[in-house]
């Protein structure tokens, strides 16, 4: 039986980033194509390699742990400076190097998704009708003001 090593996900957690990276980038087409269905199955996609990723990276947390090195990211140059995996540093570096390009496609692909936001809000503004003065009849009959106030706290 072939032990745990934080070694043994590394290829796989490679594989999954660089899907993860391919679909942020179909996802930025879609984001300037303004492909709301295509997004939406994407980003069903993403969630699903997200929690592959997740359940992949604890994996490796457990095993750093179990060789007596801090679970998380930092435990892995220890283990890496200890280790006689040759293998290991270059899978670990591609791991980081696909990471920080999908954090910037991310980022990049959040920029887009906020200026269609801005852009909708801009659009529903433009819809609501503009604040009127005078007087209007609610539904009781009874007139009504079509103006906004404001409540003002002192002291």
């Amino acid at each position: 039986m072939q032990s745990v090593t934080p070694f043994s996900s590394l290829r796989d957690e490679h594989e999954l980033m660089t899907t993860l990276l391919a679909l942020m980038k179909q996802e930025q087409l879609h984001l300037v194509a303004a492909d709301i269905d295509a997004i939406s199955d994407i980003t069903v996609r993403k969630t699903a390699l997200i929690g592959q990723l997740s359940q992949l990276a604890q994996q490796r947390h457990q095993a750093l742990a179990a060789a007596g090195f801090a679970a998380g990211e930092d435990g892995m140059d220890g283990w890496l400076a200890a280790t006689g995996e040759t293998e290991a540093a270059p899978a670990w570096q591609a791991l980081l190097d696909t990471t920080r390009a999908a954090k910037e496609q991310n980022r990049l692909n959040s920029l887009l998704v906020n200026k269609h936001l801005l852009h909708t809000q801009g659009a529903l503004g433009a819809m609501r009708p503009a604040a009127q003065s005078g007087n209007f009849y609610g539904p009781s009959g009874q007139t009504t003001s079509n103006t906004t106030h404001r409540r003002v706290v002192i002291g």
